[in-house]
């Protein structure tokens, strides 16, 4: 099993490091759903020694971005790669609600050489089992995603069935509400080998709930 911690300061990333983590999704301003952080921000955090996935998100709202903000995105890949991030955490889509084919090839491109995981704009696309495919195609290493319910221990039905359907070529990460009563079961009703989660108490990620996943 691997827990990847949702980070959104450096307290967040030791904390996830004291409680035995094996990566951080870096990010800012997770009250807006998480933002790309400042290069300062990613410098520090991977200095840190634990692997660093960085999102690669502009602003909140929609998943649907103009030219300017593509060019933006592939700008921040390349300063992660630069600052010696692990991997990036990607998405985009279509006004339709389906996957942006050519944003993400771009994306992709722009990030090859590095873990690529396609963030939880997935969970609000039109066509779920269609979308695992093109993200699979594309070249995504991850997809992160709550199977398109409030939380992973919700979306267990849908979880598995992508799983089954990716049969090993992309690792299904499930996040979004796991904590350590209900981690494990989401792993093992999914079938899922990762999983995904900021582990906060009082606004900043809690070893103790960290090591009480990665000790089960």
């Amino acid at each position: 099993m691997i827990l990847e911690v949702c980070c959104a300061d450096l307290q967040s990333v030791r904390a996830a490091i004291e409680g035995g983590a094996h990566r951080v999704e870096l990010c800012q301003a997770l009250e807006l759903d998480g933002l790309t952080p400042s290069t300062e921000m990613m410098e520090s955090a991977i200095g840190m020694g634990i692997p660093v996935q960085v999102l690669i998100r502009p602003r909140d709202g929609n998943f649907v971005y103009s030219k300017d903000e593509v060019l933006g995105m592939q700008r921040d890949i390349r300063q992660a790669r630069q600052l010696g991030a692990n991997g990036v955490v990607i998405g985009a889509l279509k006004p339709d609600g389906n996957i942006d084919e050519e944003t993400v090839r771009r994306l992709v491109g722009e990030a090859e050489g590095l873990s690529i995981t396609f963030h939880r704009a997935f969970d609000v696309c039109a066509k779920p089992e269609e979308a695992l495919e093109q993200i699979i195609s594309l070249g995504c290493h991850r997809l992160l995603t709550s199977g398109q319910a409030p939380t992973a221990e919700q979306g267990i039905p849908l979880l598995r069935g992508l799983v089954e359907q990716s049969a090993g070529r992309i690792i299904i990460m499930p996040g979004a509400g796991v904590n350590p009563q209900n981690a494990h079961r989401i792993l093992s009703e999914t079938g899922a080998c990762e999983i995904h989660g900021s582990l906060r108490n009082g606004g900043y990620t809690d070893p103790e709930l960290v090591r009480a996943i990665v000790r089960e």
